[in-house]
């Protein structure tokens, strides 16, 4: 009777170790990227105009975003979304940047939006150097007027970008240092490093990054821990900025929008208007 105790109870360890490992790679694949297909706003809705504009990834994917331009620009922002929705929801931040004599170019990733194809993260690093590459060689823009910004998973994305192309700055607001150390939190007794996948890992990265970045991060985040933000200022090189805010990962801009429009200004004078 006991070797049979013993055996079941084995057994029921195994398969619980087995179902955790299925369902990590499950929340690799179905519980990172939250893509909406439906366009609900575009900016005319905010009175701005715009361009729709269609490019192609390296590997052939047809992506799809939208070109906002702000007439005598002081720089062009290239906008790396969050891992939910589309860029039909970052409506308000794209006014926020254009008011500030900001050219804007926000893209969806492969699977979001009118984007084909389906994400990943080798897909998301490719599709933003398509989207890069779509400003410098088809709008003809040099490469020390492109600011890069990213938000919550869109910075790690725009920390891999910078890390690979000449830019004028980056912007990171929200970015995680790994997924290794995300998964720490959420599962913090088993060997993630030896079950996941996916990196983004922005902590090693950036430390590659010269060109001047401002890293903003809520001391409120639920969902990213205010430590992320600031594990990347202090592994990231000079120049560098640190902007702390108060609120919840989506509503801390909202909830300062006068403050996060003066800080970026203050930055870009600083660092890119002559």
């Amino acid at each position: 009777m006991d070797f049979i105790r013993i055996l079941l109870g084995t057994l029921a360890l195994f398969s619980f170790i087995i179902f955790l490992i299925l369902y990590i790679k499950y929340y690799e694949r179905k519980g990172i990227y939250f893509p909406a297909r439906k366009i609900h706003l575009t900016p005319k809705d905010m009175g701005l105009e715009f361009e729709d504009v269609y490019f192609s990834s390296s590997d052939g994917i047809r992506l799809n975003g939208w070109f906002i331009p702000a007439g005598e620009s002081r720089a062009t922002i290239l906008f790396c979304h969050g891992n939910a929705g589309n860029i039909s929801h970052r409506i308000e931040v794209i006014y926020l940047f254009n008011k500030l004599g900001l050219n804007v170019f926000i893209f969806d990733y492969r699977g979001y939006g009118r984007s084909q194809g389906s994400p990943t993260e080798e897909g998301l690093y490719m599709d933003a150097q398509a989207a890069y590459k779509y400003l410098v060689e088809k709008r003809n823009l040099k490469e020390e007027s492109i600011v890069v910004y990213g938000k919550s998973i869109g910075a790690n994305v725009a920390v891999e970008l910078c890390s690979k192309v000449k830019t004028a700055a980056l912007i990171s607001e929200s970015a995680f240092t790994s997924a290794l150390d995300m998964g720490k939190k959420l599962f913090p007794f088993l060997p993630l490093k030896w079950l996941i996948s996916i990196k983004f890992d922005a902590l090693s990265k950036i430390k590659d990054i010269i060109v001047p970045k401002l890293i903003i991060h809520s001391k409120d985040d639920r969902i990213i821990p205010f430590k992320h933000g600031r594990k990347l200022f202090e592994a990231a090189p000079e120049p560098k900025e640190f902007y702390p805010m108060r609120g919840g990962h989506n509503e801390a801009l909202f909830l300062a929008k006068e403050d996060f429009v003066d800080k970026i200004d203050v930055f870009l004078q600083k660092h890119l208007d002559k």
